[in-house]
């Protein structure tokens, strides 16, 4: 009996002493007004920041040439370590191709060894802006999956 009077008693303490929120609708702050401002044409405002795959979307990203283009710019751009001149392979990367068309949570999934990763993530860093990938003609993220070949011509 005690030990239910007791629970009783911290119950009503927390209830007589717990905050109760403002009710004033002075202190109410509005941050974005909504304006009658037509979009450009062809344009539709999106407030979506999910990551979508590229199986899933209408229109899907691409580097500028397409991804022959792609391999000619990582042939060009990445350096073979001077340790290894003869190191070919594949290095597995995936990214984020955001909304404006750069590139973003660059992970390295496979590579070779001798510093293939982190040279592969230096030349994506340098990559000029994809083409964003479209869903109902919205603009996403789209995340994207490519192998980088190095010293060794695309199969």
């Amino acid at each position: 009996m005690k030990k239910f009077l007791l629970l009783i008693l911290i119950c009503f303490a927390q209830n007589i002493f717990a905050q109760t929120p403002k009710t004033k609708t002075d202190d109410i702050l509005t941050v974005d007004e909504p304006t009658d401002k037509a979009y450009p044409e062809g344009d539709v405002p999106n407030d979506d920041y999910s990551v979508y795959n590229t199986a899933g979307i209408d229109i899907k990203p691409d580097f500028p040439g397409g991804m022959i283009e792609f391999n000619k710019f990582v042939e060009k751009n990445f350096k073979i370590p001077a340790s290894n001149p003869e190191l070919k392979g594949k290095v597995y990367v995936t990214f984020v191709i955001e909304k404006d068309g750069s590139l973003s949570d660059i992970r390295i999934l496979r590579d070779i060894g001798f510093e293939t990763g982190r040279e592969a993530i230096r030349v994506l860093k340098m990559s000029p802006k994809w083409s964003p990938g479209k869903q109902n003609n919205k603009t996403v993220r789209v995340l994207f999956s490519a192998p980088m070949y190095v010293n060794s011509s695309p199969k």
